[in-house]
């Protein structure tokens, strides 16, 4: 449960048929207090408790295995950001730019290459802090092997931009982007479309192209890697496995098909970041359902730690002014379908449909520009946000761990692109 939401709105409202509405308050009263007094560990043990007397008896109930529409990590829980936070921004901003020019010079010599490169920007800010922060890479001094990092293939055009910034890659490699035959004596290399480590053995560490590949080698990567630390073949203890997927990549067989072996091998050096922009090439993840609450479900089910990473830092006052449950219980109810509409369109429209659902939700929004509410970012779109969820997941221990990052498709691409 995420702890930064006043506690009304950490339980659902009683049923709309509710016999008893004065028990219901007390028991509801009866547990806040527990919490409050006892704090959470005494109040997960009288929940499991109950849950076990009511399976004991029969009565045909179980807990929902999902949590509030909420970030995971709340905002008291969260660490300082190490970084420059200025400089960092701009540096993603200047990577989705590279990876555009290069894509779009490339289609204009041919155009039938493509290059997703909406993909990317939706996840650019993923990996930026990845890179800058936690992807920890191969040290001599020290024996760390480095970190194994799998890419969601449709992200390589700004893998590739990053690298030029970097000074690994020159500017006539990025204009043979999709290009892999270099005419002789030309000065370049042909960038692969996908990562490949046969084309490109010196860039690439992994395939990925093969949509479900990445996630399920992951798994026997990590899987492996506690199997030579177990074996004293090889000191794997300081090193990590990290994937960043696509939402539409977990419904491939492959990506799920090793789901629970990753749990019940206790594979804590493994984590997943599944970039849920909603949005696939030819429409809507889930256009009347809700990916995330759904991925939850199955990762939790599965044995998973699960971190959701929805909200920006701009939704952290609404929340904390939100005193009567009414934002996290619109954002709960909202599809994806919808979702995407508001993800497509400006601040005015934003405020009528969704901030105009309620009373309450008008008030939230009183006081905000039409400009603000345009502005307010997904999860997967804040650095401080995601170095927390990065870090909470770094140090959890027993069990492997999602992140579930709520984008925008074509974030920063404006209008023409955002959200569509």
């Amino acid at each position: 449960m995420n702890a930064a939401l006043p506690p009304h709105s950490l339980t659902p409202e009683p049923p709309a048929m509710d016999a008893h509405p004065e028990e219901t308050a007390e028991w509801r009263e009866a547990f806040l207090a527990l919490v409050a007094t006892e704090g959470p560990e005494r109040a997960r043990f009288m929940l499991d408790e109950m849950a076990r007397i009511a399976r004991a008896q029969r009565i045909g109930w179980q807990p929902d295995l999902n949590t509030p529409y909420v970030n995971t990590v709340g905002v008291e829980s969260q660490p300082v950001f190490p970084g420059d936070l200025a400089v960092e921004e701009k540096l993603a901003s200047i990577m989705r730019w590279n990876a555009l020019a290069m894509v779009v010079r490339a289609n204009t010599a041919y155009g039938e290459l493509g290059g997703h490169i909406a993909s990317y920007a939706s996840a650019a800010d993923l990996f930026e802090i990845g890179f800058n922060h936690f992807f920890h890479a191969r040290d001599e001094s020290s024996d760390h092997r480095g970190d194994l990092v799998f890419f969601q293939p449709h992200s390589a055009p700004g893998v590739y931009a990053r690298a030029y910034l970097e000074g690994r890659l020159s500017e006539a490699d990025l204009q043979h982007y999709r290009q892999e035959i270099v005419a002789p004596g030309e000065d370049a290399r042909g960038l692969s479309s996908y990562p490949h480590p046969w084309l490109m053995p010196d860039f690439w560490q992994f395939p990925t192209g093969s949509m479900g590949i990445g996630p399920i080698s992951s798994i026997y990567h990590a899987r492996f890697m506690r199997y030579l630390t177990h074996r004293k073949l090889l000191d794997c203890a300081g090193r990590k496995v990290w994937g960043v997927f696509g939402d539409g990549e977990m419904d491939e067989p492959e990506s799920m098909s090793a789901l629970t072996l990753a749990a019940r091998e206790g594979l804590d050096n493994l984590v997943w970041v599944v970039n849920c922009n909603l949005q696939r090439l030819d429409g809507p993840v889930r256009g009347n359902g809700r990916v995330i609450d759904e991925l939850e479900r199955l990762f939790s089910g599965a044995g998973w730690n699960v971190i959701k990473l929805l909200w920006g830092s701009d939704w952290d006052g609404l929340f904390a002014r939100d005193l009567t449950g009414a934002l996290t219980r619109a954002l709960g109810s909202t599809v994806d379908g919808q979702m995407q509409t508001f993800a497509a369109k400006d601040g005015r429209y934003n405020r009528d449909h969704f901030f105009g659902q309620s009373p309450e939700l008008i008030a939230l929004a009183q006081g905000m520009t039409d400009e603000q509410i345009d502005r307010l970012k997904r999860g997967g779109h804040d650095l401080v946000k995601i170095y927390a969820a990065y870090a909470a997941a770094a140090r959890a221990s027993g069990k492997p761990t999602v992140i579930l990052a709520h984008t925008k498709k074509g974030y920063g691409m404006g209008s023409a692109g955002r959200g569509r």
